[in-house]
This record gives structure tokens, C-alpha cells and sequence, in this order.
């Protein structure tokens, strides 16, 4: 079901367009990722489980458990699976020989929070949030909380210590570019606001602003902003009340695409690049749209 804010929404989805399940049973889902081989990996985060879905069998099948409480997943351009670990607190990197590479689990001295959401620049940066979630019960492992502040960083290229690129949010979650790489949006679950950068030749952030709030009440449904993502042509998708929200990008809430549980991430899949695959609670959905998603460096080969 689509709940339009604006006639435009019907340019991305068809208006009768069917969320469709596509496979449940689990205990919280997260992270979906596509793969160009024809599956679909996700999280299972109190499970301790990353999960790989075959779209042509429909089997489901783990990949690895314990899987670190893993929530958010990429690739970067040489196809090496890049995960955010909530129970160790770090971002690691699946070599192709399947041995683990922890690229980031400190900041000055003192462990991370939670890795959560992470995304690559097609120059290899690695950029992630890092709230506490993963430090609360049944989403990590319960334990203090070192740093005094929740962040969003940058991995340079070539790996080294990170950086610190904004200190300001109360959870900074999901985080995606735009299409050409000059904004970086990133949202706070909490403040329930989606935040939009200038990314400056080096990386680095300027000129931060609030896109959208979003807006809840129970009429809505469950959700708040968490996994986000944009479209081809610079709109953004981000989980939030009653499903997955799609905003425009002068910030205007186009509608919403209504989830059956209680929206966590999306990502873009297909052989088209053209369904949306959505997690949420204890299911993966996935619903077919008339645009694309936007090429992630991986995709583009």
C-alpha cells in the first residue's frame, strides 16, 4: 500500500504496487544487501546470524553465526563484505580468502559504541554511525558506554585509524550519499531527523542541515528513522512511522510505502536494481519500483 504526500510518489511506485513477503521467522532483521550472484544477505542481530536468501531457490541458508551481533552491510568495489559488529563494537572487512580484518574498533584510545550503518565512496572511504545501540540487551552485548559522545566517521582508503566527522547527533543511524557523492544524509533515531552534508574534497563534512522531521503518531504506525537509502535520481528512502518514507530532495515527503512490521533498513536488489528489499521485524519484504537505485560502487562494474 502506498500513502501518497505528493502525486510525484507515483513517478517511483506503482500506486497498487504489492509489498511482498519474501521470508520471515526471524528475531530482528537488518543490514539487506544484494549481491549480483543473485542473493540477498541480512542480519539477524539478537539471532547473532548473517542469513544469505537465494532469490531463484527461495532458500535461506546462514553464512555465519556468530556473526558478532552484525547489524548494518556493504561491499566495497573488490566485492569484500564490510560489517558493523554491535557486540565487539567494530567495523570489519571479509577478505575474499574469508579471513576477518577489523578496520576500525577505537577512536583515540577508547572503544567505539556500536558500529550500526556503514557505506563506501567509490574511492574506497569507508564512512559508518556509531550510536549505542549495541550496548543496550537483546540488540548487543549490555556494557557501558566509553565514549562520551555518538559520532559518524570516515576509514580512509588505504585503512588507517578513523577519522571523527560529526559528534553532535544523540543516534546517528542510517547514512547514504546522493548519487554524485557531494551530500552525505544521515539520520538520527532518537531526534527522529534525517541530517544532509556537503561532503568537501577530503571527505570531510560542511555545512550540516536538517532535511526532514519526521513526524509520528499512532495513526501512523511503528518505526522511526534507521536504514536509508536513495534512488537514481537523488530521492530519499528512510524507514520511519508506518514504513519507509520517500522524500524528495529539497525535503518534501513524496509518501509512504506501508510495511506490514515495523521497517529497520532497505537497500536496493534485482537483476534491475529496481526492487526495494526492506527489513522489518521478523521478515525481509521487497516491493518492485519504476526507478532504480542508485549504483553503489560495487554495482557499477
Amino acid at each position: 500500500m502506498i500513502v501518497p504526500g505528493s502525486s510525484l510518489i507515483y513517478e517511483l511506485v506503482e500506486e497498487n504496487a504489492d509489498v511482498q513477503l519474501v521470508v520471515s521467522g526471524f528475531e530482528f532483521t537488518e543490514g539487506p544487501l544484494w549481491s549480483s550472484e543473485g542473493y540477498l544477505l541480512f542480519s539477524d542481530i539478537p539471532g547473532n546470524v548473517i542469513r544469505r536468501w537465494w532469490e531463484a531457490s527461495g532458500k535461506v541458508e546462514e553464512v555465519r553465526r556468530p556473526s558478532n551481533m552484525t547489524n548494518g552491510l556493504t561491499f566495497d568495489a573488490e566485492g569484500r563484505l564490510i560489517a558493523c559488529e554491535h557486540a565487539i563494537s567494530r567495523v570489519t572487512r571479509t577478505e575474499h580468502d574469508g579471513t576477518i580484518t577489523t578496520l576500525a574498533s577505537h577512536y583515540r584510545g577508547k572503544e567505539l559504541n556500536s558500529p550500526n550503518d556503514v557505506v563506501v565512496k567509490s574511492d574506497g572511504s569507508i564512512y559508518f554511525t556509531d550510536p549505542a545501540y549495541g550496548r543496550e540487551a537483546y540488540f548487543g552485548v549490555e556494557r557501558p558506554q566509553v565514549l562520551d559522545f555518538c559520532g559518524v566517521y570516515k576509514i580512509p582508503p588505504q585503512d588507517g585509524d578513523p577519522t571523527l566527522l560529526v559528534d553532535d547527533f544523540e543516534a546517528p543511524n542510517g547514512l547514504c550519499f546522493s548519487p554524485d557523492e557531494s551530500l552525505l544524509y544521515v539520520n538520527d533515531s532518537e531526534r527522529m531527523d534525517i541530517r544532509v552534508f556537503n561532503l568537501t574534497p577530503n571527505g570531510t563534512l560542511k555545512d550540516g542541515r536538517v532535511l526532514l522531521v519526521e513526524e509520528y503518531s499512532e495513526e501512523m504506525g511503528e518505526g522511526n528513522p534507521d536504514g536509508m537509502k536513495v534512488d537514481e535520481r537523488g530521492n530519499v528512502y528512510c524507514t520511519g512511522p508506518g514504513g519507509v518514507w520517500v522524500i524528495g530532495r529539497g525535503g518534501e515527503h513524496l509518501g509512504t510505502i506501508r510495511v506490514p512490521e515495523k521497517a529497520s533498513n532497505l537497500n536496493w536488489g534485482g537483476p534491475g536494481w529496481n526492487t526495494l528489499y526492506i527489513t522489518a521485524s521478523t521478515s525481509v519484504y521487497r516491493v518492485p519500483m519504476r526507478v532504480c537505485g542508485n549504483r553503489l560502487g560495487y554495482m557499477s562494474g
